[in-house]
């Protein structure tokens, strides 16, 4: 008995597949070097601009400050330390508050989300209350907080929670919505009780919806505890904007500023390769 043959289209062979193989990774490798580059060159252009203009007083540095002094201030943060204590501690308070309430925020949503995507009595009943809610401005709810909660962690973990909650649950409910109807009446027809259609085929085909919204969600948690610590607070990396602002020391606020931006960053890079993880099985998106 012969052994079928695998034979490759005409004209082309195993060496010449290597060639296209490697002429492609090169052609990626320098696509990737090019992006490095061009990123690195806004960077220098931006601030190499903002530090001469500074300098030559085309913009007032004691409002907009400028690269050296920035960074000169977060060296000092750094080494001295700032007025609340050191720095690293004001990070943790305003990152423990923007994890807590991104969780709390993110698991409410989810859950109403699912809930009331899979159930249209609840959706109807509840979906004018939920716009009422959503219309007010989350920031604003801030003072209430504070009243209510105090000047602790209490406050900004609660508008934290307030500005995540809306983003995920509009995307777990759309999410729920979206899913394959095919695929949910196949369940039903093998038998599916509506738990397990809920679970092994609803939530599986929502998960990209709320895993994009994640993404934003964490920055409204991180907005929603410097907020609240700019509102009133006894630490964190809000108050030491108020405090800059205060001073009129305009280097301390964007120094804060790049310190926030270095955690959301961070925090965008561990959510991305969750992302990843989870959702092995889809495509990668074509450039």
């Amino acid at each position: 008995m012969s052994t079928p043959q695998h034979t490759l289209p005409q004209g082309l062979d195993t060496a010449s597949l290597d060639a296209v193989e490697r002429a492609a990774q090169k052609r990626i490798r320098q696509r990737n070097w090019l992006v490095i580059s061009l990123r690195i060159l806004v960077l220098v252009v931006v601030l190499g601009g903002w530090e001469l203009a500074a300098r030559l007083k085309w913009i007032d540095p004691f409002f907009f400050s400028m690269p050296t002094a920035i960074f000169d201030q977060i060296v000092d943060w750094f080494v001295n330390g700032t007025s609340q204590g050191p720095l690293l501690t004001q990070v943790w308070v305003t990152l423990e508050e923007t994890g807590l309430g991104f969780i709390i925020g993110s698991v409410a949503g989810v859950f109403c989300g699912i809930v009331l995507g899979r159930n249209k009595l609840l959706s109807d009943v509840f979906s004018l209350y939920i716009k009422i809610a959503n219309s007010i401005p989350r920031v604003v709810l801030g003072s209430v907080f504070v009243i209510a909660l105090g000047l602790g962690m209490a406050s900004k973990v609660a508008l934290a929670v307030v500005m995540v909650f809306f983003v995920v649950f509009a995307n777990a409910f759309q999410g729920v919505r979206e899913a394959d109807r095919y695929m949910i009446a196949n369940a039903q027809i093998l038998g599916a009780s509506r738990r397990q259609v809920t679970t092994s085929v609803v939530i599986p085909s929502a998960l990209s919806w709320i895993l994009a919204s994640l993404h934003v969600s964490f920055g409204f948690a991180l907005v929603g505890a410097v907020v609240g610590e700019f509102l009133g607070s006894k630490q964190g990396i809000g108050l030491l904007i108020s405090t800059a602002q205060g001073a009129f020391n305009a280097s301390g606020v964007f120094a804060a500023m790049i310190v926030l931006a270095v955690v959301a960053l961070a925090a965008d890079y561990v959510l991305t390769a969750l992302e990843h993880r989870l959702l092995k099985w889809r495509p990668t998106p074509s450039n």
